[in-house]
Protein backbone atom coordinates (compact mmCIF):
# COMPACT_ATOMS: atom_id res chain seq x y z
CA UNK A 1 0.00 0.00 0.00
CA UNK A 2 0.73 3.72 -0.82
CA UNK A 3 -0.55 6.45 1.31
CA UNK A 4 -0.79 9.65 -0.50
CA UNK A 5 -1.27 13.15 0.93
CA UNK A 6 -1.82 16.38 -0.86
CA UNK A 7 -1.58 19.71 0.57
CA UNK A 8 -1.70 23.38 -1.12
CA UNK A 9 -5.20 23.76 -2.39
CA UNK A 10 -6.35 26.71 -2.01
CA UNK A 11 -8.90 30.41 -3.90
CA UNK A 12 -6.56 32.62 -6.23
CA UNK A 13 -7.55 35.10 -8.42
CA UNK A 14 -6.93 34.47 -12.34
CA UNK A 15 -3.52 35.04 -13.04
CA UNK A 16 -2.79 34.06 -9.71
CA UNK A 17 -0.57 30.84 -8.67
CA UNK A 18 -0.31 27.81 -6.39
CA UNK A 19 1.77 25.05 -4.93
CA UNK A 20 0.79 21.81 -4.93
CA UNK A 21 2.22 18.92 -2.87
CA UNK A 22 1.69 15.03 -2.35
CA UNK A 23 3.53 13.21 0.14
CA UNK A 24 3.84 9.61 -0.45
CA UNK A 25 4.68 7.20 2.41
CA UNK A 26 7.12 5.21 -0.03
CA UNK A 27 8.61 5.25 -3.70
CA UNK A 28 6.69 4.18 -6.92
CA UNK A 29 8.20 4.97 -9.86
CA UNK A 30 4.51 6.10 -12.10
CA UNK A 31 3.41 9.58 -10.15
CA UNK A 32 1.05 11.94 -11.80
CA UNK A 33 -1.85 14.82 -11.09
CA UNK A 34 -5.09 14.75 -12.28
CA UNK A 35 -8.01 16.88 -11.31
CA UNK A 36 -11.50 16.82 -11.71
CA UNK A 37 -14.31 19.45 -11.93
CA UNK A 38 -17.64 19.57 -10.97
CA UNK A 39 -19.58 17.20 -13.62
CA UNK A 40 -16.56 16.21 -15.24
CA UNK A 41 -14.62 13.12 -15.71
CA UNK A 42 -10.70 12.88 -14.12
CA UNK A 43 -8.33 14.75 -16.12
CA UNK A 44 -4.87 14.15 -16.36
CA UNK A 45 -3.03 16.70 -15.43
CA UNK A 46 0.54 16.26 -15.26
CA UNK A 47 3.23 13.40 -14.40
CA UNK A 48 6.84 12.51 -14.16
CA UNK A 49 8.83 9.30 -14.03
CA UNK A 50 12.39 9.00 -13.46
CA UNK A 51 14.09 8.67 -16.16
CA UNK A 52 14.83 10.85 -19.31
CA UNK A 53 12.35 12.28 -21.08
CA UNK A 54 9.58 11.15 -18.82
CA UNK A 55 7.77 14.74 -17.74
CA UNK A 56 4.44 14.92 -19.46
CA UNK A 57 1.80 17.82 -19.18
CA UNK A 58 -2.12 18.12 -20.61
CA UNK A 59 -1.84 20.64 -23.59
CA UNK A 60 -4.39 22.98 -21.06
CA UNK A 61 -1.85 23.31 -18.79
CA UNK A 62 1.44 22.85 -20.91
CA UNK A 63 3.72 26.30 -20.04
CA UNK A 64 1.53 27.33 -17.30
CA UNK A 65 2.22 24.11 -14.82
CA UNK A 66 5.77 22.62 -13.84
CA UNK A 67 5.61 19.22 -12.25
CA UNK A 68 8.36 17.99 -9.90
CA UNK A 69 9.64 14.99 -7.83
CA UNK A 70 11.88 14.96 -4.95
CA UNK A 71 13.30 11.57 -4.69
CA UNK A 72 15.02 11.71 -1.66
CA UNK A 73 11.31 12.48 0.08
CA UNK A 74 9.02 11.09 -2.18
CA UNK A 75 7.26 13.83 -2.63
CA UNK A 76 6.04 15.44 -6.12
CA UNK A 77 5.00 19.02 -6.22
CA UNK A 78 3.20 20.88 -8.83
CA UNK A 79 3.45 24.54 -9.42
CA UNK A 80 0.47 25.99 -11.11
CA UNK A 81 0.98 29.77 -12.72
CA UNK A 82 -1.33 31.85 -14.77
CA UNK A 83 -4.40 30.02 -13.27
CA UNK A 84 -7.54 30.60 -14.94
CA UNK A 85 -10.91 29.66 -14.08
CA UNK A 86 -10.90 26.94 -15.64
CA UNK A 87 -8.14 25.28 -13.53
CA UNK A 88 -10.76 24.67 -10.61
CA UNK A 89 -11.12 21.72 -10.01
CA UNK A 90 -10.19 18.74 -7.10
CA UNK A 91 -6.25 17.61 -7.81
CA UNK A 92 -5.48 14.31 -6.42
CA UNK A 93 -2.07 13.08 -6.24
CA UNK A 94 -1.88 9.44 -7.97
CA UNK A 95 0.90 6.49 -8.04
CA UNK A 96 1.06 3.52 -9.58
CA UNK A 97 3.45 0.21 -9.61
CA UNK A 98 2.64 -1.81 -12.52
CA UNK A 99 3.55 -0.36 -15.61
CA UNK A 100 1.57 2.57 -16.76
CA UNK A 101 1.28 2.66 -20.51
CA UNK A 102 -0.98 6.41 -21.07
CA UNK A 103 0.19 8.56 -18.67
CA UNK A 104 -3.32 10.45 -18.63
CA UNK A 105 -5.21 7.29 -18.55
CA UNK A 106 -6.50 7.39 -14.71
CA UNK A 107 -7.40 3.26 -13.85
CA UNK A 108 -3.58 2.37 -14.12
CA UNK A 109 -2.94 4.47 -11.23
CA UNK A 110 -3.04 1.85 -8.03
CA UNK A 111 -3.24 4.59 -5.32
CA UNK A 112 -4.44 8.03 -5.00
CA UNK A 113 -4.84 10.46 -2.40
CA UNK A 114 -7.93 12.47 -1.11
CA UNK A 115 -7.61 15.60 -2.79
CA UNK A 116 -7.06 18.89 -2.37
CA UNK A 117 -9.21 21.74 -4.14
CA UNK A 118 -8.24 24.62 -6.06
CA UNK A 119 -11.08 27.34 -6.88
CA UNK A 120 -9.70 30.26 -9.32
CA UNK A 121 -12.17 33.17 -9.49
CA UNK A 122 -12.05 35.36 -12.45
Amino acid sequence: QVQLVESGGGSVQAGGSLRLSCAASRYTYYMGWFRQGSGKGREGVAALYPGYDSTFYADSVKDRFTVSRDFSSNTMSLEMNNLIPEDTAMYFCAAGEDRVSAWYFAPQYNYWGQGTRVTVSS
